[in-house]
């Protein structure tokens, strides 16, 4: 049986932390669905096809992986899309006590999903989708913080989307 695991994020943009998760996933599971979320009350600076565009690039060098998008609940999506596993990245304890949370409110929807947890590697801890915005948004250099193979596509688009300087 082929294990599929998602990997649900707003990935607004997609870090190297997140790309670090992905591929650590990859190596772990037969099929890896990277899952960008749809949230009407969340704003995204960059839209949902963008955002999607943006992953689906950064991750076309591995095999077995999926970029999809969805909105709702993540267990009602993991059950339409015959997902086992969902994969949460941790930078730090902080992070710990929600997606705690939202694991333990997943498996009382559906005890069949499991819930992992995975740690970037350290250089990437500090890391957020955030902070890339907040740089981009001043003019400061992303390099190191995103893949390489859309670091342009970013600035580009959060120059166009961010007010310079807030």
């Amino acid at each position: 049986m082929r294990r599929k695991v998602v990997y649900p994020g707003s990935f607004d943009p997609i870090t190297n932390g997140h790309l670090d998760v992905i591929e650590r996933a990859a190596r772990l599971f037969d099929h890896v669905v990277v899952a960008v979320a749809r949230n009407p009350a969340k704003h995204s600076t960059l839209d949902i096809d963008t955002r999607q565009s943006l992953v689906r690039r950064a991750t076309e060098h591995l095999e077995g992986l999926m970029v999809d998008t969805f909105e709702g609940l993540l267990v009602d999506y993991a059950q339409r899309i015959g997902g086992q596993v969902v994969i949460r990245g941790l930078r730090a304890v902080s992070d710990f006590e929600f997606e705690f949370q939202m694991a333990l409110m997943n498996r009382q929807l559906d005890p069949r999903i499991e819930t992992i947890f995975l740690m970037p590697r350290d250089q990437y801890v500090f890391l957020s989708s955030s902070i890339v915005k907040e740089i981009a948004s001043f003019g400061g250099r992303i390099d190191g913080m995103v893949p390489d193979t859309v670091k342009e596509d970013i600035r580009i688009h959060l120059h166009r989307t961010l007010p310079l300087g807030k």
